[in-house]
């Protein structure tokens, strides 16, 4: 019998092929790496392990619908932790922002900040949740597959002003610039420049007020193995060192998945977790339609990427929050150095993860894991060598949180591992080294983001990062929803 197969086991490609199992199609999980999680790998060095990343989880619903789907419940496979605050802001100047669910807590932040902000962040959370509401209740698992999708969502569109940018309308509500970062940052962990980016994207901050920012007991790796776990109960196969090579095409449908190993599996219908160009560019090089299709996404405006380190130290810096946001001198012109010019910058800014705040069974007693990542350039902005430049920013940003976050790191110093845009490029065929896929801009979200399902290969279908509605885990489990609902039409 052929089974359906879904190419990459990241939390996209996972959550649909859960999807599918549970509604009785046979799916076969091809994972190229030798683990499952994508993006969400685990390292383990020295007794420490590191998550890949991602790292913050808002809507824990999304998640648990997956089990309770398929008749399980979710505390059986995974336990989620709160955390408090959900982040810390830091800036040069020595200002804190502790960003939690208390309302109370963060009006009187705000207020030493400045108090007329207190009522237009009042007004800003009542904008958030309105989009909230719109763009990801409504319309976040729907998938947008005609122009005529677009126009139905228009009329909301355009009354919660989309076309604005997630800053500019953050700065029509907050007057003091610390806060007007704090509430604006957010678009940057789905890779959207928030002076670029659609303010439809402030709904990440109702999202993480409606339901909270949690971790997984033992890491996101935990997350990822819970789910795997529950594939293979309702009887999915997972096959891991399982790389595509190629889409055999037959007139207007996949015919097979063949692998680099030579094995060849006959498929009712394929879906891909893969990255999109990589997908369409290489895995159908052969068929007319998709080699058109690569050709136009090459064209479109990729997210940034990342330089991300892991380490590890003989020492729990107690002081730290689980996550951490360091803001570096700049904002607005960094983040314009980091979508837009050909180079990399000075200085930076960074996001701090030490889950052992939460989890210490993540390190060695005693000790603590980290890791710490700054945007960078995606290569086709800044094609830099990062085999050179990889170990001069790495150096910068230990000096740094030496100095500022975290005093002893280079002698508390046990193992680190370092990811630059060459290995998001080589580990995950990501274009042009992307951390995100295509970016999160108005003319590339919805309709106008590459499709579910494919308009020229009948029983080709697209989940993950790269499709509506995008990046991050609530975006990809919300896109293999979209996915799932048009595949199980399809194939019934």
């Amino acid at each position: 019998m052929k089974k359906t197969a879904v190419i990459g086991a990241g939390f996209g490609g996972l959550a649909l092929a859960i999807r599918l199992q549970a509604a009785g199609i046979p799916t076969l999980l091809l994972e190229q790496r030798d683990k499952p999680g994508g993006r969400a790998y685990v390292y383990q060095d020295h007794g420490f392990t590191f998550d890949a990343g991602p790292t913050v989880i808002t809507d824990p619903s999304a998640i648990e619908e997956l089990f309770t789907l398929s008749g399980k419940q979710m505390k059986e496979y995974v336990d989620l932790l709160p955390v408090a605050p959900f982040y810390r802001l830091c800036w040069e100047n020595g200002n804190i922002f502790n960003y939690d669910n208390d309302q109370a807590q963060l009006e009187q932040q705000i207020a030493q900040f400045n108090p007329r902000d207190v009522e237009g962040y009042r007004q800003f959370l009542d904008y958030s949740r309105a989009v909230f509401k719109e763009g990801y209740l409504k319309l976040g698992t729907v998938p947008f597959l005609s122009f005529r999708d677009m126009i139905r969502a228009a009329p909301q569109l355009a009354r919660l002003q989309a076309w604005r940018s997630v800053y500019s309308k953050v700065a029509s509500y907050i007057e003091d610039e610390h806060l007007r970062q704090a509430f604006s940052f957010h678009s940057l962990l789905v890779g959207g420049n928030p002076f670029a980016t659609s303010s439809i994207y402030t709904l990440i901050h109702a999202l993480e007020r409606e339901w909270g920012v949690w971790f997984p007991r033992g890491g996101t790796g935990a997350l990822v193995n819970g789910m795997v776990k529950l594939f293979e109960d309702l009887g999915g196969e997972v096959a891991l060192n399982a790389k595509v090579s190629r889409l055999e095409t037959e007139g207007e449908n996949v015919k097979a998945v063949h692998l680099q190993d030579g094995r060849v599996f006959p498929t009712r219908a394929v879906a891909s977790n893969a990255d999109v160009v990589h997908t369409y560019n290489d895995l159908l090089s052969e068929h007319a339609g998709s080699t058109a299709q690569a050709r136009s996404l090459k064209g479109k405006r990729m997210s940034n990427s990342l330089l991300v380190l892991y380490f590890g130290l003989n020492h729990h810096h107690d002081q730290l929050a689980h996550h951490t946001v360091c803001f570096g001198p700049r904002y607005r012109e960094l983040i314009d150095e980091i979508f837009n010019h050909d180079g990399l910058a000075e200085d930076f800014s960074l996001y701090l993860h030490a889950p052992c705040v939460t989890d210490p069974s993540l390190a060695p007693a005693g000790c603590g894991s980290y890791y710490v990542l700054a945007p960078v350039p995606h290569l086709g902005t800044a094609n830099l060598d990062w085999s050179v430049e990889g170990p001069r920013l790495r150096d910068r940003i230990f000096d740094y949180l030496e100095q500022h976050y975290m005093p002893g790191l280079r002698s508390q110093l046990v193992t680190h591992r370092m990811f630059t845009p060459f290995d998001f490029r080589d580990e995950l065929n990501a274009y042009q080294g992307s951390a995100f896929s295509v970016e999160p801009i108005l003319s590339q979200s919805a309709w106008f983001r590459p499709h579910n399902r494919d308009k020229h290969l009948h029983n080709l279908y697209l989940v993950g990062a790269g499709t509506h509605p995008g990046a991050g885990i609530p975006g990809v489990i919300g896109s293999a929803k979209a996915t799932a609902g048009l595949m199980l039409e399809d194939l019934a």
